[in-house]
């Protein structure tokens, strides 16, 4: 994310973007039927959250307060297709206004079963519902936990992606030349536990992984081999790079860092009983430290995935998952943790979730309630949502984020004075 002193600047320039798109939708013209090659749109977006107890450690009792104008174009050439999404954001919680380039990124055919992309760019794959395994591409939890919408979950990469289609079997590369991290919450917008610490923190000092350095060896690579056997889709994933979040303690520096991990995985997705199963499962290979003896370096852990989803009755659907992280070496964690005994996370962390969704009004009024629940931390986070879409244009979306548990440390317990209810109003065009 970009920041700008001259704050007006960039503003009036997205604006007068904006302006030309006025014009074609009054240039009527019924013998103008020329399709152009380049098309844009975009949106215009007002969001606002605030928490529903007071934080002492963080100053403010918005989480979210920012006026959003994203422009999106498309060039379609003969030979390749050119995309561009950029956000300009008013930010009133940081008094900052700021510039997000989301995608800039070029695709084109190579030879023909070989398609490329590359730029800056959004990459997801894998079958979780918000639960992730294979899928190690960078995320955005602030903006998850904070309201905005669902989409800015998924972060952006500068990356090189190879599309390869067999006649069985397909493959995918992904090469990300700079590690990109998660953005996760830094002490900011919402407060988090500091193992170092032992408690709930907020900023300043804002908190900041140091990421590795910037050499083709530290450079990410990610796999895919991908299928279907009947009606099943599989697929077997492959990964080198980091971990997301900055999760190794350098105690010479006193910095957060992120540790070097491979992945290997697979999963199967289906039909079942009239609804849709998925199972995924992944293996994280903490580089160094595969003894597990280092407690200031992530250990090694296997993750496993188990989900179904069905309609219920018309316009009613419900998913449930059982997700499971498994860490290796707990012995050697154990003995060697350094930090408060009551702060060792569970050998086995149980995760189930719960999504219900109505669709009502020919899907123009959309509610859903999403639970997490970990019987194994005793923690839970509720997301009931809303969404309305009064015309084509218009569109209006509510929800609380409501964080609970029986300690500061877990996963959803250190969100607990985050909790907050979220409004947001977008206009498209």
């Amino acid at each position: 994310m970009l920041k700008f002193s001259k704050q007006t600047m960039l503003m009036a320039a997205l604006l007068a973007m904006a302006v030309p798109g006025q014009a074609d939708d009054w240039d009527d013209d019924p013998w103008d039927d020329d399709v152009s090659a380049f098309e844009w749109y975009g949106f215009i977006e007002g969001a606002a959250g605030h928490r529903l107890q007071s934080n002492p450690v963080i100053g403010d009792d918005f989480s979210l307060g920012e006026l959003r104008l994203q422009l999106e174009g498309r060039y379609e050439g003969d030979v390749a297709t050119w995309r561009m999404k950029l956000d300009g954001i008013a930010d009133g919680v940081t008094d900052e206004f700021d510039a997000d380039l989301r995608e800039a990124m070029v695709s084109f055919p190579f030879g023909e079963r070989t398609d490329v992309r590359l730029g800056r760019q959004v990459l997801t794959w894998g079958t979780g519902d918000l639960v992730f395994l294979n899928d190690l591409f960078p995320k955005d939890w602030e903006s998850f936990l904070i309201g905005r919408d669902d989409d800015y979950l998924k972060g952006t990469s500068d990356a090189a992606r190879i599309s390869w289609y067999g006649e069985r079997i397909n493959l995918e590369t992904v090469i990300t030349p700079l590690f990109e991290p998660d953005r996760f919450p830094d002490g900011q917008r919402l407060s988090y536990f500091d193992p170092m610490q032992g408690d709930i923190v907020g900023a300043p000092p804002r908190l900041r992984g140091v990421k590795p350095p910037r050499t083709a060896e530290n450079a990410e690579l990610a796999l895919r081999l991908h299928g279907r056997a009947g009606a099943q889709e599989w697929a077997l994933y492959g990964y080198r790079g980091f971990f997301p979040q900055p999760s190794a303690f350098d105690p010479e520096s006193g910095q957060f860092t992120f540790a070097p991990m491979n992945a290997v995985g697979g999963s199967l997705r289906g039909p079942l009983a009239g609804g849709l199963y998925n199972l995924e499962t992944s293996y994280y290979d903490s580089r160094d430290n595969r003894d597990g003896d280092n407690s200031l370096l992530p250990n090694s852990e296997i993750r496993f995935l188990a989900g179904f989803e069905r309609e219920m009755v018309t316009n009613f659907t419900m998913g449930a998952q059982y997700y499971l992280e498994w860490l290796q070496d707990y012995s050697a964690m154990r003995r060697n943790w350094p930090m408060d005994p009551a702060t060792l996370p569970e050998e086995r962390r149980h995760l189930a979730t719960v999504r219900l969704t109505w669709r009502m009004m020919r899907d123009n009024l959309i509610v859903s309630l999403m639970n997490f629940y970990s019987p194994s931390d005793d923690d839970y986070f509720i997301r009931p949502t809303v969404q309305y879409r009064h015309t084509d244009q218009l569109q209006f979306n509510a929800g609380i984020n409501l964080f609970g548990g029986s300690e500061a440390s877990t996963f959803y317990g250190q969100f607990e004075e985050n909790s907050s209810i979220f409004v947001r109003l977008r206009y498209s065009f």
